[in-house]
């Protein structure tokens, strides 16, 4: 069934069918991906029993961001998220790059939770990681969810819902089986974490857990298909926050509590459950780590689009990505066209360089957001939406953070970084000398 739009809403339009706790939903699934289901390890190996401190205190200094970011993302009812809010704070040109930032940031993330999707399933089904099944499952995971987008933003809203409540069940249950353990048996001694913790450490384990945090950016791009943006948008970004920041520390806790040797799991969630309930219950957090990677999956593709589609309809991309389906009023080119690439991606199998991409990306464009903020109060300052106290302070210790963590990325990463803005400058030079040449 098409959508069916709402009164005085003409055929090209996107249809505003996003509502507060849809949004909330789609934020909460945009972060949480298969970063919990391998993370808490790692921060462990680096902190150890320090680690949970860490994810509050990484929490803490995401919720910096994510204020900027409600702000910013009030004072807007159009598709586009950060692309947006860079292109009306700094111009055409920053515009570019932040759109070229996160679309293939957040093409490249997605991509890596399809590869591990597969690798995960190979659990259950041994050849499923082999090149055939491999590329026929990558093939049916992506292209069903292009095809329930292009359907209509009802039906990838259901989705991104669905999934959401999904993934949450057997983290949640992790937690409380956890937590009974710790009740039953005092905290192991664990064993693979550093004597002593340096501030190296913290500023890498900070810098993992800022990125677990992420994503959420992807859930403000389709504004022009919510209800009521200027007003959901911020109350979705702070109950997220508030969502992923408990949930991430309760887990950590117990995995540094439980397992004896946190710092060595490769399925840190896996072993929780096997310690406490056996084998049965490992097999079904890797069932729930399944649907997490899906749930991810589908708020990208419901996303990221947008942003693409608002590239077109400024003008900055080709007009034909800022098509809307005429029967279902989805801008169904985008949707096609990112689903594509998440697929290329995903069936390269180079899963370390996409989420090395994803992680950097995300550096520049939250700086740039943040600020943002102080400019758009000046240039509009008529705009209605919510205004954070003390907002340029936020904003300059928003752009502090991401430059401090800026010190931690190596040499091959800062390649990729250049790469990226060297096309989107190319872009921006085609562009203006195309609308030069129009006007002689």
């Amino acid at each position: 069934m098409p959508e069916t739009l709402p009164p005085g809403t003409s055929s090209r339009q996107l249809v505003r069918a996003i509502g507060r706790w849809s949004l909330t939903a789609l934020v909460v699934n945009s972060v949480i991906g298969s970063g919990v289901f391998g993370l808490p390890s790692t921060v462990a190996g680096l902190l150890g029993k320090f680690s949970p401190l860490a994810v509050l205190l990484a929490g803490l200094g995401m919720g910096i961001i994510f204020a900027c970011f409600a702000e910013v993302s009030s004072q807007f009812h159009q598709a586009g998220g950060p692309y947006l809010y860079a292109r009306a704070a700094f111009g055409r040109g920053m515009g570019i790059q932040m759109g070229w930032m996160l679309l293939l940031g957040q093409a490249a993330a997605p991509a890596a939770n399809a590869t591990l999707f597969v690798i995960y399933l190979g659990e259950f089904w041994p050849h499923a990681t082999d090149p055939l099944p491999r590329a026929l499952i990558l093939t049916i995971l992506v292209g069903l969810l292009a095809f329930i987008n292009v359907r209509g933003v009802r039906a990838g809203a259901l989705v991104s819902n669905l999934s959401t409540a999904a993934k949450l069940v057997p983290l949640f249950a992790v937690i409380g089986i956890g937590l009974f353990v710790l009740h039953a048996h005092p905290a192991v001694a664990s064993t693979g974490a550093p004597a002593v913790v340096t501030t190296s450490q913290w500023m890498k384990a900070v810098l993992l857990l800022v990125f677990a945090y992420g994503g959420f950016e992807t859930a403000l791009a389709p504004m022009g298909e919510a209800k009521n943006p200027r007003r959901d948008a911020p109350f979705a970004l702070f109950s997220a926050l508030v969502v992923c920041t408990v949930l991430y520390a309760l887990i950590q806790w117990v995995v540094v509590g439980v397992l004896p040797d946190a710092a060595h799991s490769q399925r840190p969630l896996s072993d929780v459950a096997r310690v406490a309930v056996g084998s049965i219950g490992a097999a079904l957090v890797a069932v729930g780590a399944l649907i997490s990677f899906y749930g991810y999956l589908s708020a990208k593709i419901l996303g990221m689009p947008r942003v693409i589609y608002a590239l077109a309809e400024q003008g900055d991309f080709p007009k034909a990505f800022a098509a809307i389906h005429p029967q279902f009023h989805t801008p169904y080119v985008s949707i096609l066209v990112f689903a594509a690439l998440v697929w290329a991606f995903a069936l390269s199998g180079e899963f370390k360089w996409n989420v090395t991409l994803s992680a950097v990306a995300r550096l520049l464009y939250y700086g740039v957001c943040c600020a943002a903020l102080p400019v758009l109060r000046r240039k509009q300052a008529e705009a209605g939406g919510f205004r954070l106290p003390a907002g340029n302070l936020f904003a300059g210790l928003g752009v502090l953070m991401c430059a401090v963590l800026a010190t931690q990325v190596d040499r091959s990463q800062s390649l990729i970084v250049a790469a990226t803005i060297a096309v989107g400058f190319l872009n921006w030079l085609a562009v203006r000398n195309r609308n030069t040449i129009a006007r002689v």
